[in-house]
């Protein structure tokens, strides 16, 4: 913001301040304790127009009365009359105040309010002679004085279409994703993009719930992070004098539970991931993940289709995801792609038969980052993603990865250097994760040492030995299919969200200038 910009501001904050004071002295409590709305504004309305199409108005055209409160978003004021949008969590809702019907003190205190203000009115609904349902006030109090101004655009309504116009007001979007409240509060699409992600996350649920799941809830603070290559959050348990660490999956805690007997888990989880920020990463985000006893990765893959379309059909009412400007059309059976077939593909020769030092040298070529450390599995990895991934856009179901890369999958029944695992990619993004889950307590163990020895040749992301969790296979783990689906990024598709930003309230920001 601008030195003149912040001046003006500074100017409207004092004015308001000055308004706050004027009520404190005509005896109005500028902060309300309580209110009671008998309707919201998109039901008066539908209760206004019912009572019209019926015909059982009252004489002069006027419909029930109700009770109202919601934020000032829009004023008119006309001499003896005033005009104004009040808006709730439904929507707005035009009122009328009338000099000779509210009051003449009522009335001039009016003087007193300002944009982004909460009221509540109460009154008859009538339709104005531009056609607009609206509530003609009787009565009204000042719910909360607003002492810093929204940063409202100007708003144009289209008269062929309806469509809402809105020009300049908060338009910086980093300074929108800092101020989530203002952005909410002046873009009622946002409001609706967390409103789905709400119901993403019920339809979920509900989908696992009636598959016979049982929710449960596991640690966030860990002794031993694990369940995915990824860098961890640290910090310190006092009383104890131990490192703890913020978990980057629910994973082995999980399959803890499928151990003790609990045949079918999930949680939906917040993880911490000790990353970069990008377009689909954010340090803090929410996984699902799910295990069920006495499955493989071929039955989660059917359940996993299952999930999508119910969501779908649940949530969006179509079976089509957004991806920018690009609608995909999402059908049953989902393709299938072998990763290595994949990436042997575009590279034109058998990723099975290069050596580590072609594949590092390819990545090289085309600029990969961070790549130190990275042993046989992670360069696959790294070049699949550069390579194939962004050409993923319809539903695929990405199969058997390298062994060096997957330390909690089967082998492949087939392929000893594979596991049994698959990756569903949606627009060119992972979306679900999933294995036939190793339950040999001696090859885990075997796979565990081999991330010891990638880490100490510089691949921090390897995974740390847990010797509690292979005490639990030593119990006996029956054999196990395991999902984690990222719901961020699932959330991104279904409302048509560029950023991964745009579907987290408060996401991870650098440091305000």
């Amino acid at each position: 913001m601008s030195d003149q910009g912040r001046e003006e501001l500074s100017q409207v904050m004092r004015h308001r301040r000055e308004k706050l004071a004027a009520l404190r002295e005509r005896g109005i409590e500028p902060f309300a304790y309580n209110f009671e709305p008998t309707a919201t504004a998109a039901g008066a309305i539908t209760a206004f127009e019912a009572g019209e199409a019926d015909g059982n108005l009252a004489e002069g055209g006027y419909g029930p009365s109700f009770r109202l409160g919601g934020r000032i978003v829009g004023w008119r004021d006309m001499g003896r009359s005033v005009f104004a949008h009040v808006e709730d969590v439904s929507g707005r809702v035009q009122v009328y105040f009338k000099k000779n019907v509210v009051g003449e003190e009522s009335f001039e205190t009016l003087a007193l309010l300002d944009l982004s203000d909460w009221i509540g009115v109460e009154g008859p609904t009538f339709r104005t002679r531009s056609g607009e349902v609206t509530v003609h006030v009787e009565s009204w109090t000042l719910l909360t004085k607003s002492l810093r101004p929204l940063p409202f655009g100007k708003v144009e309504t289209d008269a062929e279409t309806g469509e809402r116009i809105v020009h300049s007001g908060f338009e910086d979007q980093e300074a929108r994703y800092r101020q989530r409240y203002a952005d909410l509060a002046v873009h009622p699409e946002v409001r609706e993009v967390f409103r789905t992600r709400s119901r993403v996350i019920t339809a979920l649920r509900r989908f696992l719930d009636a598959e016979g799941f049982l929710e449960v809830e596991t640690p966030v603070l860990q002794p031993i992070y694990g369940g995915a290559s990824a860098r961890p959050f640290l910090t310190r348990h006092n009383a104890l004098d131990r490192t703890m660490y913020l978990r980057i999956a629910d994973e082995l805690y999980l399959k803890r539970l499928i151990v003790g007997g609990l045949d079918r888990v999930y949680e939906i989880s917040k993880d911490f991931r000790n990353e970069g920020l990008s377009r689909v990463h954010n340090p803090e985000f929410t996984m699902l993940e799910w295990y069920q006893a006495f499955s493989d990765y071929e039955d989660q893959m059917e359940l996993v289709e299952r999930l999508v379309l119910y969501v779908l059909d649940e949530v969006v009412g179509e079976r089509r995801v957004r991806v920018g400007d690009r609608e995909i059309p999402v059908e049953a059976p989902f393709r299938r792609l072998g990763l290595i077939d994949g990436l042997s593909e575009v590279l034109g020769r058998d990723v099975h038969e290069m050596t580590q030092e072609e594949l590092y040298k390819k990545a090289e070529e085309l600029g990969i980052p961070d790549l130190k450390g990275a042993g046989r599995g992670k360069l696959i990895d790294k070049l699949f993603g550069e390579l194939v991934e962004p050409g993923l856009m319809h539903p695929t179901f990405v199969l058997d990865h390298p062994k060096e890369l997957s330390p909690l999958a089967k082998p492949h029944r087939r392929d000893a250097r594979l596991t049994e695992r698959f990756e569903l990619y949606i627009g060119g993004a992972e979306i679900f994760n999933a294995f036939s889950e190793l339950n040999d307590p001696i090859d885990q163990r075997e796979r565990f040492e081999a991330q010891t020895a990638l880490r100490e040749a510089g691949d921090d992301e390897a995974q740390q030995i847990d010797d509690d969790y292979i005490r639990a296979l030593e119990y006996g783990m029956p054999p196990t299919g395991g999902v984690g689906m990222g719901v961020d990024r699932l959330v991104m598709m279904l409302t048509g969200q560029t950023s991964i930003r745009d579907v987290i309230l408060f996401p991870i920001l650098r440091t305000e200038e």
